[in-house]
């Protein structure tokens, strides 16, 4: 189980599969990067590049979806010789997060998490038999949006966001890449949440 600590330490995490649905379809890649610590009063960055993890896995079934599998470009042929067994994989990333975190307590973030958690939580319970997140330690960023300034789904779409909040590293559909460029944008949409509340808090 998570650890129970007084700080968060927030994870974004990003995954490319070859289908919608684990299980009946393969995570082939999967990256985790530690990118803040809040503990209620103080929220820190950190420096992504210093903590991230990246894995290109094997493939579970022959099932796959050929458009889901463009998008990442991903050689599912050459995974299915030379990438890393997934409970292999799914060990060392349990460890690692569990070892990054420490007494603090580890939350996943992505956009959307819906998508991501149902990947990452089925290979954590398959080939682990837990998570270091637990059973639903995650915060879904698109959603963070929408709470923080009363918007629609459809206005909380990225094309839509202010500059402002938008990262500058690229999407590349690229796990790792997605992962680093996907914590900025928590970290901004993070930074947007206090500053908003402590506007409130000051009338």
């Amino acid at each position: 189980m998570p650890a129970n600590g007084s700080r968060d330490l927030y994870f974004s995490v990003d995954i490319e599969s070859d289908g919608p649905i684990p299980g009946t379809f393969s995570m082939l890649s999967l990256a985790l990067v530690a990118v803040a610590r809040f503990d209620g009063e103080h929220f820190t960055r950190l420096d992504p590049h210093a903590g991230c993890r990246y894995w290109e896995l094997r493939p579970i079934s022959e099932r796959f979806d050929a458009e889901a599998l463009s998008v990442s470009g991903l050689d599912r042929e050459k995974l299915r010789q030379e990438g890393v067994p997934p409970e292999q994989a799914m060990r060392d990333a349990d460890r690692w997060v569990r070892h990054v975190a420490g007494s603090d307590r580890a939350v996943l973030v992505a956009y959307p998490a819906a998508f991501d958690w149902s990947f990452v939580h089925w290979y954590f319970t398959s080939f682990v038999g837990d998570s270091p997140f637990g059973h639903g330690t995650c915060i879904d960023m698109r959603s963070l949006y929408i709470g923080a300034t009363g918007s629609t789904y459809a206005q909380s779409s990225k094309s839509h966001l202010p500059l402002e909040l938008l990262p500058h590293g690229p999407h590349t559909h690229n796990a790792l890449d997605d992962a680093l460029e996907q914590g900025e944008l928590f970290n901004n949409l993070f930074e947007l949440v206090l500053q908003r509340q402590l506007a409130l808090s000051r009338g």
